[in-house]
């Protein structure tokens, strides 16, 4: 690893000087995440078994009051297609409709007091202790579901056809749909998919315009001309309702009855949404070119009191959401206020004109969270993750298999003990499991960092305390030679690391793998040490 960019950048003014330091930047951009957040925030909501309006509602709390407190600036905070799974499973253990809704409520408010718990007690590194391939599999399972439970609604098949069916039953029963299908509402969707599967394809002057609302753009005018109020079933629409007599205090505690499930399903949003706004804020501070240092743990209480507010007015659980905050970044945000307006621009379009959203057909919303899903488990990522090494695509397949068969803690689980099983074949002491032997030794400007048996997931923990306490600004080398074994997930943290403690100033240099064999021609790729034969 080389030092490629010690450059300085000056940092934008945080707080007020900073909304009249960059309002114009800060501004546009926030409009166009928006135009972005407002047809996903109601397909998710929608798609979770939540009413359509409180994915609008947790946008809005997420914008205009959590972007206040955040720890990272640039990320936006809104519902996230990566929970959809849960919240679906939560409304129908809890009964279903209305009741599901409101026990659910519980668990996502129960959920943010304990997020708020990990960043007090500054647990937001433990996003470093989940191997990085079962991570992605969880991901790529959840895109699955998320294309297994939409592709009907495409069709615009009537939801009590397909109300309780698991995602491998639905695949299944695709041809059954799409003989069934409603040819008119079918045909939008269908338009609208082709749209946004075709709109990183065209032009980059027509890419500036936001997919979905380039899908809006053609759905709305499209269900006007076909008249889809007088001639369409009631499912083919959304139905929004009035965002002033929606908000109440919507929260029941009643689920604690079924406390075995309350107690799942808070583990659940608090382990896996807490999972996926660390991942969404460490990739952010990587694309951000102001290399703006994001203070995890300060972030997670945000998001945390943020799920706590929208649990009780009857939203969804909210993370730092990778694909809006990725567009913010892309559309030239400086600052936090970039969240605060998207937030502003959602509730104005609420309060005034949201006669227009109930113009918006289901299928168009389908199309969009098809697209995610597609995006989440595309067969580019299994190519990716075989690149890295085929143990890797191993962790990756194991994890997507349990988790459909079963849930996603136990997917995540699956994912994590297979990459245990693997490191512990390809060499690693089963002493050093959870700890790492790491010395530390150093000069007035410089830390050697010296790692011996293994350096894996499961230890990695140890080594990044080592690490986090060097000051800034040193010339730093990590020393692997004493290592049987450096794992994929060590290998791009360390790359993390680097990246991070550069930006601030220092130098970093990995040094002692030579007599280590890379599993794969991947620069990340797991290293075992070479076995010395005996002359």
């Amino acid at each position: 690893m080389t030092n490629n960019n010690n450059n300085k950048v000056a940092l934008p003014k945080d707080g007020l000087a900073g909304l009249k330091e960059n309002f114009a930047a800060d501004s546009i951009s926030g409009f166009i995440v928006f135009l972005l957040a407002l047809p996903l925030s109601l397909g998710i909501a929608k798609a979770s078994d939540f009413p359509p309006l409180m994915g609008l509602v947790t946008a809005i709390i997420g914008g205009m009051l959590v972007s206040f407190i955040a720890g990272s600036k640039l990320t936006i905070k809104g519902p996230a297609a990566g929970l959809i799974v849960i919240l679906v499973g939560a409304v129908a253990d809890f009964g279903g409709g209305e009741q599901g809704w409101h026990y659910a409520l519980g668990a996502v408010v129960v959920a943010g007091v304990i997020q708020v718990l990990f960043g007090v007690f500054k647990l937001g590194k433990l996003v470093d202790f989940f191997p990085l391939s079962a991570v992605h599999g969880m991901l790529a399972a959840i895109g699955i579901i998320i294309i297994s439970k939409q592709i009907p609604v495409l069709f615009d098949i009537n939801p009590i056809e397909t109300k309780g069916k698991e995602p491998l039953e639905l695949i299944a029963e695709i041809p059954h749909f799409i003989m069934s299908m409603d040819p008119k509402a079918a045909l939008v969707g269908l338009v609208c998919l082709t749209i946004m599967l075709i709109w990183p394809f065209i032009n980059h002057n027509i890419q500036k315009l936001p997919a979905p609302l380039a899908v809006l753009m053609f759905a709305i005018p499209a269900e006007l001309m076909l008249d889809f109020q007088h001639t369409e079933p009631v499912y083919a629409l959304v139905h929004l309702g009035n965002l002033l007599d929606s908000i109440n205090i919507n929260v029941s505690f009643g689920g604690l009855a079924m406390m075995g499930t309350f107690i799942k399903y808070v583990v659940m949003f608090a382990l896996v949404g807490s999972l996926e706004s660390l991942l969404t804020v460490k990739a952010i501070d990587m694309l951000d070119p102001m290399r703006q240092k994001s203070n995890a743990n300060k972030d997670l209480i945000a998001v945390g009191i943020g799920n706590m507010i929208a649990g009780i007015l009857g939203g969804l659980p909210m993370i730092s959401e990778v694909a809006r905050s990725s567009a913010n970044v892309a559309n030239g945000a400086k600052t936090r206020w970039a969240n605060f307006f998207h937030g502003c621009f959602l509730l104005i379009f609420v309060l005034l004109a949201s006669h227009l959203i109930e113009l918006i057909p289901n299928t168009a919303l389908a199309a969009m969270l098809i697209t995610v899903g597609i995006r989440l488990a595309h067969p580019k990522e299994f190519l990716h993750t075989l690149h890295i090494g085929k143990e890797q695509l191993v962790i990756f397949v194991v994890t997507i298999i349990f988790t459909l068969a079963t849930d996603l803690l136990i997917g995540i689980g699956a994912g994590i003990l297979t990459e245990i099983i693997i490191n512990i074949i390809n060499g690693k002491p089963l002493k050093v499991i959870f700890k790492a032997p790491t010395e530390v030794s150093f000069t007035e400007d410089k830390y050697l960092i010296k790692i011996n048996d293994a350096a894996v997931f499961t230890n990695y923990l140890g080594i990044k305390r080592k690490l986090d306490a060097i000051p800034p600004g040193m010339d730093v080398e990590i020393d692997l030679e004493a290592t049987h074994l450096v794992d994929h997930s060590v290998m791009e943290n360390l790359h993390h690391f680097q990246h991070d403690y550069e930006a601030a100033g220092g130098t970093v240099k990995l040094v002692g793998l030579e007599m280590h064999e890379p599993v794969s021609s991947h620069n990340l790729a797991a290293r075992k040490r070479k076995k010395v034969l005996a002359v």
